[in-house]
């Protein structure tokens, strides 16, 4: 009589061999792989997000305000000597003159309005809301301005740049406003209006007089908060027939 012993056998039928291992590990290689394709193809639509985000739109925004600066000199030179009235109003879209600061380089169209459809032009554009800014041919005020400092022409990018002391030149058909940094908030709240007064008393002013106010968001890459910059007219000149810049951006 003959004994089987049942429990070797039990071990042989349960116990996984080679070709089930091998079968394993291929399955898990699999999905491995097509996780890492995943992200690798979520790294590259991430990658030309940014492109677009940081490159592109300034390509774009670029252009057309090269083009729409090129139409307001061609006007003014149309206009010939004496240029527009004091007293003249512009339409939304319509570029009033050139913001000038030698610390951020080259020359920015100003147009009205702060939305940012017309931001994303690359201009820099001046507030009807929530406070009114007042354009300095209109006299004392605050003319308060904002441009964006990342993608769309990223005009005001390297605000940072800029030191109390520096020049801010404002150039309209027939005069030429300089004006000089007093005062740098490097952060506060977007939602901080004060900054725009017609006198801006949280830059420490505390009489009417002819002010400027730069505004964009910080920190870089994100818009939580605004980076302010204030500045105060120190003069005009009047536009030559050459239009020959003042002395600070020569």
């Amino acid at each position: 009589m003959s004994v089987v012993d049942q429990g070797d056998d039990a071990r042989t039928a349960s116990a996984p061999g080679p070709g089930h291992r091998r079968g394993r590990r291929g399955r898990i290689a699999a999905v491995v792989s097509v996780l890492g394709e995943l992200l690798i193809t979520t790294g590259v639509l991430l990658g030309l997000f940014v492109v677009y985000s940081l490159w592109w739109t300034n390509v774009l925004a670029n252009r057309e305000a090269e083009r729409d600066s090129a139409e307001v000199r061609e006007n003014w030179a149309q206009d010939g000597p004496g240029g527009a009235a004091e007293d003249r109003t512009y339409d939304a879209g319509e570029g009033v003159g050139f913001l000038h600061v030698p610390s951020m380089g080259g020359e920015v169209l100003i147009k009205k309005g702060t939305d940012t459809d017309e931001l994303n032009k690359g201009v820099a554009g001046y507030y009807t809301e929530p406070v009114k800014a007042v354009p300095p041919w209109k006299g004392e005020g605050n003319f308060s301005l904002a441009a964006h400092r990342d993608g769309h022409g990223a005009k005001f990018h390297d605000i940072h740049r800029m030191e109390k002391g520096d020049p801010v030149v404002v150039e309209t058909e027939d005069t030429w406003y300089v004006y000089k940094v007093y005062e740098i908030l490097p952060k506060t709240s977007k939602y901080n209006v004060e900054v725009l007064a017609g006198v801006p008393e949280v830059s420490g002013r505390d009489e009417p007089g002819r002010y400027i106010t730069l505004t964009t968001c910080t920190p870089i890459l994100t818009s939580d908060y605004r980076y302010i910059v204030w500045g105060e007219l120190v003069r005009t000149e009047k536009v030559d027939a050459e239009r020959t810049p003042p002395a600070e951006i020569r």
